[in-house]
């Protein structure tokens, strides 16, 4: 080999595998509750490479989670997904939604009441608009949920960053209450009936 050629050869490397990564990741953005407990559920599927909290659907930009709570914005409590598609796709992650919160209760999730907690997939693009609206249609029928499901699909039209401490939280206070006695048993609920869809570290 000569080497002379070594660093171009390397460089091309790297842009075949950013193409490749580029082409792969994919976003989405969904809404069923308390995104406290969303993100602690998605961040174990495999080929999700990242889970942030965030609002979005709303009137006001950049708002605080205290103007969020107090129900006058328009947004919702959401996360933002970041997927390998090679790994899994938009239809595995809807029916991960589906199954881990309550699609039939409109803007409430148990005890947490408001329209900031509202089931809402917010869509990307024409193909997740597809695909979510047939997976409803379908996840309705199948008697998954004896109500009728209200999950709002809707465009992303904006998409906010929550505040730090809200990243990762139940990862960082697993002993605080909320997440002991509310978001602890829906992640086992989940580890247990999506084996097949984890991390190995589960």
């Amino acid at each position: 080999m000569n080497f002379k050629y070594l660093p171009i050869l390397l460089i091309l490397i790297s842009l075949v595998t950013n193409s490749k990564g580029q082409t792969n990741m994919k976003q989405a953005t969904f809404g069923a509750g308390c995104f406290w407990c969303v993100e602690a559920i998605f961040q174990d599927v495999k080929g999700v490479e990242s889970v942030e909290s965030g609002y979005s659907g709303g009137h006001i930009d950049n708002p605080t989670y205290e103007q969020v709570c107090s129900k006058k914005t328009g947004h919702a409590e959401v996360i933002r997904i970041n997927y390998d598609e090679s790994i899994v796709d938009f239809n595995t992650l809807l029916e991960v939604f589906w199954h881990t919160h309550n699609p039939t209760t409109l803007n409430r999730q148990g005890a947490d009441v408001g329209p900031q907690y509202r089931s809402v997939i917010y869509y990307h693009n024409d193909e997740q608009k597809e695909k979510a609206l047939a997976s409803r249609k379908t996840t309705d029928a199948s008697g998954l949920w004896n109500d009728p499901i209200v999950t709002e699909i809707s465009p992303l039209i904006n998409y906010y960053v929550a505040e730090k401490y809200h990243q990762d939280y139940y990862t960082q206070n697993p002993n605080q209450g909320y997440c002991s006695v509310v978001i602890a048993p829906k992640v086992a609920k989940f580890r247990k009936q999506f084996k097949h869809l984890l991390k190995e570290a589960h």
